[in-house]
């Protein structure tokens, strides 16, 4: 989504400086074009040579550097940009852009953009806890300027507070959910589970399976990056938790009933990622279960059947992972639990499934029209699923 769109990297005079290379760096490798802007501090920290290589473009350091390449006027760069983005941003340009005063070139094009403003602090911890700093930020919020907080660490003055410079896919997440606030999904509230649950033994064991949640997280972040307003419903796993979106933590099928049935009151679509354990064990030990006997017996029932008991008037997107009669066991889930697509993917594939960036799946609608996709990414995987959901939306298909 970041591909062909101009951004603006405005960077400031501070030891943070350095990571703009690897937010240029990680820009320019979606297709972004990534305009560089240095205040004159900025330059003493990290050179504009190493920002042009990294870019291939020319770096602005003064107001009229550019006037061959773009109009001679200084607002170019602001009408050019789809997103100005600070980082880091010291107190100093924060104070500024709240006074409003533009005497360089990055005040100059900030306050001369329409186009949304990103900026991520990085200060010593006393500057940024300041109640100047407080109250700058809090007037850059109010105008309308997304701010992404500093994380809390050892910083270069040797104190451990907060002030760092936020990660950078946090940075690179977060311009993707503000350039997609106008994507075919705006408007509209998607719930997403992922991860595989977790159905207790004892205290210390489970029964569970071996979803990574990667497809569920990829479902989430693409629907945000569409403009929808995301709710992630997530068994545990190891991955970060994705910016942007309600994130619920859940354990168990029977938590996650729950948390679904909350979650899908005025949700334009559920997409059930998640691979819910099918039983869970009918009684737990209140105690670790000692090693005393040389085989264990459990007795299991199943657990909750989500998709089929959930009710609303909302799209339902089902998952099936099977082993065997792919296309024709997808199909009997899509007519038992209502559903308005599922997609179907073949686990004893290796490269699809499980613990893999990648799934080979087929996309089965309640119409039974299948559309089988190739071995992709699972974040393409997501998008051409959503795809189907946006085309369901506008179609006014029937919901469950």
């Amino acid at each position: 989504m970041l591909a062909n769109k101009t951004i603006v990297l405005g960077i400031t005079g501070g030891i943070a400086a350095y990571k703009a290379a690897d937010i240029a760096s990680k820009l320019t490798q979606t297709g972004a074009r990534v305009e560089v802007v240095m205040t004159e501090s900025a330059t003493k920290f990290i050179a504009p040579l190493t920002l042009r290589s990294i870019t291939g473009r020319p770096v602005v350091t003064n107001m009229f550097e550019l006037a061959s390449e773009f109009s001679l006027e200084h607002i170019a760069l602001a009408e050019a940009a789809d997103v100005v983005v600070i980082a880091p941003a010291t107190a100093n340009i924060i104070a500024k852009l709240a006074a409003g005063i533009a005497d360089d070139m990055l005040s100059c094009t900030v306050l001369a953009t329409k186009a949304p403003v990103i900026v991520a602090p990085a200060m010593n911890v006393n500057m940024f806890e300041n109640s100047i700093t407080q109250d700058n930020l809090a007037k850059l919020k109010a105008r309308g300027f997304t701010i992404v907080d500093p994380t809390y660490g050892r910083l270069a003055s040797g104190k451990i507070g907060l002030g760092r410079l936020a990660e950078v896919d946090k940075i690179i997440a977060t311009i993707k959910l503000v350039l997609g606030r106008s994507g075919d999904l705006a408007g509209k509230r998607i719930v997403v589970t992922a991860g595989g649950t977790q159905e207790p033994i004892d205290p210390v064991r489970h029964i569970g399976n071996r979803s990574s949640g990667k497809m569920g997280y990829a479902m989430a972040k693409a629907a945000r990056d569409r403009g929808a307003t995301v709710s992630l419903i997530t068994a545990p796993t190891s991955l970060p938790e994705p910016v942007g979106m309600e994130v619920i933590h859940i354990e168990t099928a029977v938590q996650m009933k729950e948390a679904v049935a909350k979650a899908v009151v005025q949700a334009d679509a559920l997409i059930m990622a998640a691979a819910v354990a099918d039983y869970q064990p009918k009684s737990v030990a209140k105690a670790k279960i000692k090693k005393e006997t040389p085989s264990l017996t459990l007795e299991l029932i199943r657990t909750p059947d989500i998709l089929t008991e959930v009710k609303g008037d909302f799209l339902k997107v089902g998952f099936a992972a099977e082993s065997q009669d792919i296309v024709a066991n997808a199909r009997q889930k899509v007519e038992k639990k209502r559903l308005d697509l599922i997609v179907a993917n073949d686990i004893t594939d290796a490269d699809s499934g499980f613990g893999v960036d990648t799934n080979k799946v087929t996309l089965i609608d309640r119409n039974g029209k299948i559309d089988s996709l190739p071995l992709l990414t699972k974040r393409e995987v997501a998008d051409r699923i959503l795809d189907k959901v946006v085309g369901l939306l506008a179609k006014g298909v029937r919901k469950s």
